[in-house]
């Protein structure tokens, strides 16, 4: 092989060997990054079709109903703790140091993002509460063929009382 040929080779070679480095780097930093959706019944006894459940210190969603009744307020920090719970009956707690959205209360459906520190504990960095689904806008309604009618409140509700 000439000397010419040899610098091809070792061109192509530390070509391929830098595409496969970077490859690698880019699928090592998504992973880390990927968060995955679980309810608290599938942290607790895993997912149904596969039965992995998710390990201690991975960055997960869980997404259920706050139980009511569960919700601890701190007060002299803005400290929580409450319940998620699913309808198969799975429970996960969720503690979470920042505030809580508008929309939040028991009973509400949340979405929470965070890690899980123990098996059924969540210690979550963002909070998302759900609105009623179904509520349609009329311009929606209207598209689909449906009738959307204006809420009707008498004067006891208007008051607030």
């Amino acid at each position: 092989m000439n000397a010419r040929r040899k610098k091809r080779l070792a061109l192509a070679t530390a070509l391929i060997g830098g595409v496969a480095a970077i490859a690698s780097l880019l699928l090592y930093a998504l992973n880390s990054n990927l968060n995955l959706f679980y309810t608290p019944t599938e942290i607790v006894h895993g997912k149904k079709d596969t039965g992995v459940k998710p390990e201690i210190g991975q960055r997960i969603r869980v997404g259920g109903m706050v139980t009511v009744g569960s919700l601890v307020r701190d007060p002299d920090s803005l400290h929580v703790e409450f319940a998620v719970h699913d309808a198969a009956g799975g429970e996960v707690m969720v503690t979470y140091d920042d505030l809580l959205p508008d929309l939040f209360r028991e009973g509400q459906g949340i979405v929470a993002q965070g890690v899980l520190i123990e098996g059924g504990k969540l210690e979550a960095t963002e909070v998302l509460a759900k609105h009623d689904e179904n509520y349609m806008p009329p311009e929606v309604a209207e598209a689909m063929g449906q009738t959307h009618e204006k809420l009707d409140y008498n004067s006891t509700q208007k008051s607030g009382y």
